[in-house]
């Protein structure tokens, strides 16, 4: 990390909602396999049904996709650093996969690129290849993992970062981004709601934002525990 140039790091965030507006959209073998994966869940949700609980199906590869992929790069020098933002969002998962990935093999040239997301490792990485491959999009070269050796895959997770190799516990974002003292904005939603205000409100604007901000904290995160100075608002560029 110490010897590494900051601005060689690609942070993301996407956000991921069910694949219709509710269970009963669903067909019915779809119906009898969300049934078999969240009845593994109902003894730890007590009072929630099959249906109830597929709001949270977008969780899962094979039951959501991805509505929006917010990236971030950071540039400048440590006195004035700014960091540039891009978002692939829309109704049409292939589509804005194509363009992420279009993107990543543009930028994916020269010294070595990293990924960073929090959690990344566990979801935003493998959840983006496996919608990949259901759409039919070749993985690019620095997400596909595949046959390499630990050190060969460039990727960071600030959750691991911070786990210091302690596999016990989760911090979320918002915890560890207030433990280190960086300001975040208050939102006015969280992940759990970002099915509904898809669904429901049809606000995809709203889940950008939410989405933009939250790359935004995983870089302000990666500075701090680096020994960098915090972006400041000013120093925020959207594309």
């Amino acid at each position: 990390m110490e010897k590494l140039p900051l601005s060689n790091i690609l942070f993301l965030d996407i956000e991921t909602v069910p694949q219709h507006p509710a269970y009963e959209a669903l067909q019915d073998d779809w119906k009898k396999l969300w049934d078999k994966k969240s009845n593994s869940l109902l003894k730890y949700n007590e009072g929630e049904t099959n249906e109830s609980l597929y709001a949270r199906a977008g969780i899962y590869a094979e039951f959501g996709k991805i509505v929006c992929i917010s990236c971030g790069i950071l540039q400048g020098t440590r006195q004035n650093r700014t960091i540039t933002l891009k978002s692939f969002y829309g109704d049409d998962e292939k589509e804005l996969l194509t363009g992420f990935c279009d993107m990543l093999q543009k930028w994916d040239v020269g010294e070595a690129k990293y990924l960073c997301a929090h959690n990344g490792k566990e979801f935003d990485f493998p959840y983006l290849c496996r919608r990949m491959i259901i759409n039919h999009i070749t993985i690019p070269g620095i997400l596909n993992i595949a046959g390499k050796k630990p050190w060969e895959v460039k990727h960071f997770d600030t959750l691991e970062l911070w786990k210091f190799g302690d596999f016990k516990s989760y911090t979320s974002l918002n915890l560890l981004a207030h433990t280190l003292g960086i300001p975040t904005p208050k939102d006015d939603i969280d992940g759990s709601m970002v099915w509904e205000v898809y669904w429901k409100e049809k606000n995809l604007e709203r889940i950008v934002t939410y989405c933009q901000k939250d790359v935004i904290t995983v870089a302000q995160i990666l500075l701090r525990m680096s020994g960098e100075a915090l972006l400041q608002n000013d120093n925020i560029i959207l594309k």
